[in-house]
């Protein structure tokens, strides 16, 4: 569906299913130069089992229009407009590495509309190479097809896809090169409130689950486990997995997102 945020007409994907806000709804945040296409599983089992599903393509990324935003303190504030404008009124959280800032960002602006938190391979803090930013800046094609050498594991590496006759690796270069990923990345090196943020947030007592990646690169599981322990909650680990956990591992890290989302709707 598409809502106007800001003035700018802005995609939101539900799963397949019409938006309906009254029910609890599952927000899926992309990371950096991606957009709603990497939820694609996991928006249509919550949108089919009784969930509305809002996964936002972020200001100037892939089907939404708009300027990119500069910081993750915008991109919360920018959700928040966003869920407003959809009359949201439960709201379950779920970020992939950036789309896990701009979650911890949002939480302390839901108030009491806020049921649950999840981190999916991610840390509070994502520091980024200056020399990967200036690529992506001058060259994003070669950035994003670095970034995803990086990001996927060796199964994926070699060609394993969870989806039969799609090549994540491949479709995801597509989408970056065209997204405005040197934008992203300069608002993840920017941002040093993550660790203060989900502190805040354990203090609250909101359930929180961290979902991480064996073999991740990008955000080591070292610093995710940082992240759980500042989120007073145990973190799992998907083996042999990379950052781009929820397109390499969908069916894995849908397992993890229904279980502990169904767990505190109970």
């Amino acid at each position: 569906m598409y809502i106007e945020v800001d003035n700018a007409n802005t995609f939101i994907a539900t799963g397949g299913k019409p938006f309906d806000p009254s029910l609890p709804t599952v927000v899926l945040l992309h990371g950096s130069g991606t957009d709603h296409r990497g939820w694609a599983l996991q928006a249509r089992w919550f949108a089919f089992h009784g969930y509305s599903v809002f996964a936002p393509d972020f200001p100037a990324h892939s089907l939404s229009g708009g300027e990119a935003l500069t910081s993750i303190e915008s991109m919360g504030a920018w959700l928040i407009r966003a869920l407003d404008e959809a009359k949201v009124t439960k709201v379950h959280l779920i970020g992939h590495s950036q789309g896990f800032l701009v979650a911890l960002e949002a939480a302390s602006l839901l108030g009491d509309r806020l049921k649950s938190v999840m981190a999916l391979a991610t840390a509070s803090a994502i520091p980024v190479n200056p020399a990967l930013v200036e690529m992506a800046q001058t060259n994003p094609t070669a950035a994003a097809e670095m970034m995803l050498q990086w990001g996927f594991g060796n199964q994926s590496q070699y060609g394993a896809s969870a989806v039969p006759g799609m090549q994540p690796i491949g479709i995801g270069a597509r989408i970056m090169a065209n997204n405005p990923l040197a934008t992203d990345l300069s608002a993840c090196n920017a941002y040093t409130q993550g660790a203060q943020r989900a502190q805040k947030l354990a203090s609250t007592g909101c359930p929180s689950c961290v979902i991480l990646a064996e073999k991740d690169r990008m955000t080591p599981k070292k610093e995710g486990l940082k992240l759980a322990q500042d989120l007073n909650t145990q973190a799992q680990v998907v083996k042999e997995m990379g950052h781009m956990l929820p397109m390499e591992a969908p069916k894995e890290s849908l397992y993890f997102m229904k279980k502990f989302i169904q767990s505190v709707e109970k």
